[in-house]
């Protein structure tokens, strides 16, 4: 299976929350999922997650299958 090519300054919708992130910020990402991502970011020895930026300002990062892509 062919994994979905993201690319800094795409919009990506949030598909799923880890515990990680702080409870106002859930709720804020709740409300509107789609932010755009702004860098990659290593994770661990085999893993590159993306730093997504929202319209509020928060910024956090996430594991690839935590986002997908924003087709226009």
């Amino acid at each position: 299976m062919v994994g979905i090519v993201i690319e800094i300054g795409q919009s990506v919708k949030v598909r799923r929350l880890r515990d990680r992130i702080p409870t106002d910020a859930v709720d804020s990402i709740r409300q509107n999922p789609v932010g755009t991502v702004k860098e990659f970011k290593m994770v661990d020895a085999s893993g590159v997650g993306v730093v997504v930026q929202f319209d509020s300002g928060y910024a956090t990062w996430f594991f690839e299958d935590e986002v997908e892509p924003v087709w226009a």
